[in-house]
């Protein structure tokens, strides 16, 4: 039996204005889009909702230990909770941080999770760095 996930679209982030009008996203690409925002957008960012965001960009500034991945992790864990809900099951979220050795400056986010709605396992990856951030 094949899952799928009912044909709907979402208005696509980065918000974009074409010849045909705003781009869209399907549900998929609407999710890892979230996710993408919850760890782009700093705290306090949004007025209307000033505790939505991870700031992963400031984390690069900082002392890469142990102690921050973990903060890190904790961080993002509540705040992607909040963000998806409903769209993906809470407990399947796993969330990796970490960096290459070679580039301590960088900080890899893996995020694995099941879609609520079909129970399919989806995966991204974000790198953010001081060079600047792509998924």
């Amino acid at each position: 039996m094949e899952h799928r996930l009912p044909a709907q679209n979402y208005m696509a982030f980065p918000f974009e204005i074409g010849p045909d009008g705003a781009r869209a996203s399907d549900r998929r690409a609407h999710i890892r889009e979230q996710i993408e925002q919850v760890l782009l957008t700093i705290p306090g960012e949004r007025v209307f909702r000033v505790e939505f965001g991870a700031g992963v960009r400031r984390l690069v500034f900082e002392p890469n230990t142990s102690a921050l991945q973990a903060t890190t992790n904790n961080r993002l864990r509540a705040s992607l909770e909040e963000a998806l809900r409903g769209e993906v099951d809470p407990k399947s979220l796993e969330i990796a941080v970490e960096s290459p050795p070679d580039q301590p400056e960088t900080m890899i986010f893996s995020i694995r999770y099941r879609l609520a709605t079909i129970g399919e396992q989806e995966e991204i990856q974000i790198e953010a760095g001081q060079g600047g951030s792509n998924g």
